[in-house]
Parts: structure tokens; C-alpha cells; sequence
């Protein structure tokens, strides 16, 4: 159990307060899930829309200069823009 608090305090540490990221993000999330083409996406773009957007939460509610969460963002969108390619 005290390798899941350490887990928790290092993440709180770099992404702020969880219950603070779960307002931001779902607010978010709403917003994109009642836009009228949602539905017309394919599961792997609702996903990595969800994904994107649990980034960007994390980017607002702790440290906006860390690399990876912006990295993170380009990777679920290259992953659609690739298979849009084929």
C-alpha cells in the first residue's frame, strides 16, 4: 500500500489535485460528447479524444511545462491522423 501512496503523491506532485482534474476533464468531455457529429465518429477518434482530453485537464490543473503530457496529445492524434492514411 505504500507504493500506491507514493504512486498517488508523485502523480499529485505533477498533476495536481485528482478531483480538481476530474472537473476540468469532464466538463471538457461533455462538451466535445454533445457536439453533433460524437456519434459519427469512429471509437478510436472518441477515443483519442478522451485521451487528448484527460491531457490537456492535466496540463491545466498541475504543470503545463511538462513535455510528455504535450507529447502524449501529438500521439493520440498521429495515432488517427496514420490510420486515416491507409
Amino acid at each position: 500500500m505504500s507504493d500506491i501512496k507514493e504512486t498517488l503523491r508523485q502523480r499529485g506532485e505533477r498533476y495536481g489535485d485528482f478531483a480538481k482534474h476530474g472537473v476540468i476533464s469532464q466538463r471538457i468531455k461533455r462538451s466535445i460528447k454533445s457536439a453533433e457529429k460524437w456519434s459519427a465518429l469512429d471509437p478510436d477518434m472518441q477515443e483519442a479524444l478522451d485521451m487528448i482530453v484527460h491531457k490537456i485537464a492535466r496540463i491545466l490543473n498541475g504543470d503545463p511545462n511538462y513535455k510528455d503530457s504535450w507529447h502524449d496529445i501529438a500521439g493520440y492524434a498521429t495515432l488517427i491522423s496514420e490510420r486515416l492514411d491507409d
